[in-house]
């Protein structure tokens, strides 16, 4: 080898290594706005803040693979010349921070460089050996509160140093509340009084921002074990107060769920912040602490990481997902494993005004708005290689007919130029036929409240029909059908008119002028196959939802400039009897 040719490896490996520094820095500078934005109250200039981060890293990718190109020339695509540069990339790794992710950056370039399908060790870094836990050499940053007998003093410390140049409206108020709401859960709980059994509370040193507020993450130590602590903070033009306290595992993972906008929270290594977070959220998938902190590339690859992994030590096969069949997307399962995967058809039915461009394009809408807890968090992989023989013979049969145009067999391979992935959740229709009635009810309720939820963030379903809804183990119902949502800002709410002759109201189409972007709310009960109990009880909740006025009253809060809160709790203020307590 020539020092010229070993010179250019070297500076390879350097630019790249560089490239990364620049996306973590860029990243990090987005992320210290949210402090800022927050004692602003500036929620729009926040969203903004949302997109621009999300779009980050493909943006940096893109550049690092041109920068390759340009500086290799006609050796761009010399497999010994990228893996020599993979190798020295790899070297000056040692004692990086989060070097997991470093090497999942590389990959990146890699794979987008050479149109890698599935897996090639020989131009990237294999996923299964990127650990990211790996590299937690040290625990994350704390600060420590010890209970000296007085839980109300601890507390008042706890609050008395966050990090926020905000005025508080009562202070006095906000330590009450959330001394005694910790001293709630303990008494029922059976742990005794808050002021004996809590040792300390610790917390992680930075706030967490979310939407419109903050949160202090943290865990309380009692005589044996621990429980979670979740405080979210909320500011407004009069002040800042404690707005909610959490404690249950439960509460705690839907705020960190996969249908919430990503955290901004700047750290300084992410891996130690993960490795305390599962301390508190133990059925949390690596995969999705990662994502939910904003490292989405980071969350994807040890997805991919943890899919390959059950793989190796299970034999079921992949088998269509429970459910109706989709008109849009193939969608298929592991039985085993808690992921549903959906494959974009060659072809849609006429019914569906929709071509594959709109479809990616909506999918690429959800990933960058604001989730509002109510829409999956879908993670979109291109040239995914998995093994021929997991494929149950039907769903293989319509990949291979459906599907055909990016679903390819390689070998003993199936090889998916895209696919996304997701969580799986019940479907909603199958939950209402098998769950006892008083979850049944509370599901047709959630519907309702799921369909309010997504008007208040501007997005409008389109196809309300209860197979496109899905419920949680959290008992939440979720919307994860995209191919129609759009905004409710870009939608005209009508009235039905009312027909002048018998003759108009007994036709099976619409007697008068329809209009793309028009929409009849109360034509929405069509969609509802409820039981008459399930009925009833949405009508009682959600009757609102039927009327034009509804929908027209969001549009024009929205258009406003008014921020229409959906928050992943129960304020406080709220729970309260009712009142403003705050």
């Amino acid at each position: 080898m020539t020092v010229t040719a070993d010179a250019l490896i070297d500076d390879c490996a350097r630019r790249i290594t560089v490239a990364f520094e620049g996306y973590n820095a860029a990243f990090r500078e987005i992320t210290r706005r949210a402090p800022i934005r927050f004692e602003n109250c500036d929620w729009a200039a926040s969203q903004r803040d949302i997109v621009e981060r999300i779009e980050l890293y493909d943006r940096w990718v893109n550049r690092t693979v041109n920068d390759m190109r340009q500086a290799l020339g006609e050796s761009a695509q010399d497999r010994q010349r990228w893996s020599q540069i993979r190798d020295r990339f790899s070297n000056r790794l040692v004692g990086t921070v989060d070097a997991a992710f470093v090497r999942t950056f590389f990959s990146s370039v890699s794979r987008r460089l050479f149109g890698t399908r599935g897996a090639d060790t020989d131009l990237e870094f294999a996923a299964l050996e990127l650990d990211p836990l790996a590299d937690a050499e040290q625990a994350a940053e704390l600060r420590h509160y010890v209970n000296r007998g007085d839980l109300s003093l601890l507390i008042e410390d706890l609050l008395g140093e966050l990090p926020l140049r905000c005025r508080w409206i009562d202070f006095d108020r906000s330590v009450r509340h959330t001394t005694s709401d910790i001293a709630e859960v303990l008494r029922n709980g059976g742990f005794g009084e808050a002021d004996q059994c809590v040792r300390q509370i610790e917390v992680l040193r930075p706030l967490f921002f979310q939407s419109t507020r903050a949160y202090l993450v943290g865990r309380i130590q009692l005589a044996e074990g621990y429980l979670p602590l979740l405080v979210a903070l909320q500011n407004t033009e009069r002040g800042m107060l404690v707005d909610a306290v959490m404690l249950h595992e439960s509460d705690v993972s839907i705020v960190f769920g996969f249908t919430r906008t990503y955290f901004h929270v700047d750290l300084e290594r992410v891996v130690e912040t993960v490795v305390f977070l599962r301390k508190i959220l133990p059925r949390k998938p690596l995969s999705e602490l990662f994502t939910v902190l904003g490292r989405a590339k980071q969350g994807k690859t040890e997805r991919y990481r943890e899919l390959m992994s059950h793989l190796a030590r299970s034999d079921d096969q992949f088998m269509h997902a429970p459910g109706e069949r989709g008109l849009v997307m193939v969608c298929f399962t592991l039985p085993s494993l808690d992921l549903v995967f959906k494959i974009i058809r060659d072809q849609f039915p006429p019914v569906k005004n929709v071509v594959r461009q709109d479809v990616l394009d909506k999918y690429k809408f959800v990933f960058q708005h604001d989730r509002a807890g109510r829409l999956v968090d879908a993670q979109e992989f291109k040239r995914l290689r998995l093994p021929l023989d997991r494929f149950a013979p039907a769903l293989l049969e319509e990949l291979q007919t459906e599907t055909a145009a990016t679903v390819h067999v390689d070998g003993e391979d199936l090889i998916f130029d895209h696919v996304y992935i997701e969580r799986r959740i019940t479907p909603l229709n199958l939950y209402l036929r098998e769950a006892p009635t008083d979850l049944a009810e509370k599901a047709a309720l959630d519907y309702g409240q799921a369909i309010r939820d997504l008007a208040c963030s501007n997005i409008f379903a389109g196809d309300l029909l209860l197979k496109n809804f899905g419920v949680t183990r959290h008992g939440r119902v979720i919307f994860y059908d995209y191919d129609e949502l759009c905004r409710v800002t870009d939608c005209r709410f009508r009235e039905v008119p009312v027909a002048d002759n018998d003759e108009d109201d007994m036709r099976a189409e619409a007697w008068f002028y329809v209009a793309e972007n028009d929409v009849f709310p109360e034509m929405f009960v069509n969609f509802l196959a409820f039981d008459n109990l399930q009925r009833a009880a949405f009508m009682r909740t959600h009757g609102d939802l039927l009327t034009a006025d509804f929908w027209r009253s969001i549009q024009q809060r929205t258009k406003a400039g008014e921020v229409l809160e959906v928050l992943p709790y129960q304020p406080r203020r709220i729970r309260a009897a009712g009142s403003i307590v705050s």
